[in-house]
């Protein structure tokens, strides 16, 4: 076994590997690098064209802009709110359907024609226009509703759970059951316990969902001023030429070593930065739920 691991053909396969891994990691690092360098850099350097990956003529006034900026600190409060409630909600409806899913067909009669109701969903949609009619009729555009009821059980990750569930061992639910435990307190005390893993990384999933959708909100939000943050955002980087347009002259004076391109650079940074502060929290769980969830069907 020691010589299968250690032959040079393995050493071979494991360096191309590695160095794939380490291409493909640069790649993806590289872009945001190359960001956070144009949002430090004066707006000359950057239309120079002398940026890449580290800071030329220094300055901190894009951040000041865009601290100062009313239309993406308001974008940035609804992206909390959608958070702060979206998560909350889809675990909640996760976990309730989730554990009644997870038993047995004996346990729970008609369990398979109920999971694949749902896994149905997956398969097929109304479409967008049949859902932009149901939001408008119950009356949820404009509104941070819109944003976070038509995805409120995400089937994917109810699925994974589903499977988590499955894969616990059944005795000891049953030396709840024979303590005298209801099923909604085995689930609240002994099973979510145990789901820890799983559970923080649907809750990761759930969180970078709700902090990066822009479509929804560029559809169900008729006034900007309603956009959440990946919305606003995608607006600004398409709309080139209109972030600081409406500066006025002293304004303008002000924050003269910036540009489209350095504030939005800064934007998009500080739009990253709560998920990127939020996965390394959640990171030892994230493989461990993901395999554990994904073993039996």
């Amino acid at each position: 076994m020691i010589e299968k691991y250690t032959s040079p053909s393995r050493k071979v396969f494991m360096g191309f590997t590695y160095l794939f891994f380490i291409i493909y990691g640069l790649m993806c690092l590289l872009p945001m690098i190359n960001v956070l360098a144009m949002s430090f850099s004066s707006s000359s350097a950057v239309a120079a064209g002398e940026v890449l990956f580290w800071p030329v003529g220094f300055t901190l006034v894009s951040y000041q802009f865009v601290i100062e900026s009313v239309e993406f600190l308001r974008a940035f409060w609804i992206s909390i709110q959608r958070v702060a409630i979206g998560v909350p909600l889809n675990m909640l409806l996760t976990i309730l359907v989730a554990y009644p899913l997870s038993k047995e067909n004996k346990e729970l009669s008609g369990r398979q024609l109920y999971v694949w109701f749902f896994i149905i969903t997956m398969l097929f949609n109304g479409g967008l226009i049949p859902l932009y009619m149901v939001v408008r009729a119950m009356g949820m555009l404009d509104t941070i509703w819109a944003l976070l009821i038509p995805g409120a059980l995400p089937i994917f990750n109810m699925v994974i759970l589903l499977n988590f569930f499955r894969n616990l061992p059944k005795e000891i639910e049953e030396a709840a059951f024979i303590d005298g435990a209801s099923l909604m307190r085995t689930l609240i005390t002994i099973i979510l316990p145990l789901s820890v893993p799983s559970l923080a990384t649907l809750t990761l999933f759930a969180a970078v969902f709700h902090w990066n959708s822009w479509f929804d909100g560029i559809i169900f939000m008729n006034r900007p001023e309603n956009y959440p943050l990946a919305s606003y955002l995608q607006t600004v980087i398409i709309q080139a030429g209109n972030l600081i347009q409406n500066l006025t002259m002293a304004d303008a004076q002000r924050f003269a070593a910036i540009s489209d391109r350095t504030a939005r650079s800064a934007q998009i940074f500080i739009g990253a930065l709560p998920i990127l502060a939020f996965y390394p929290i959640l990171q030892k769980h994230f493989m461990a739920g993901i395999v554990l969830g994904s073993v039996k069907g």
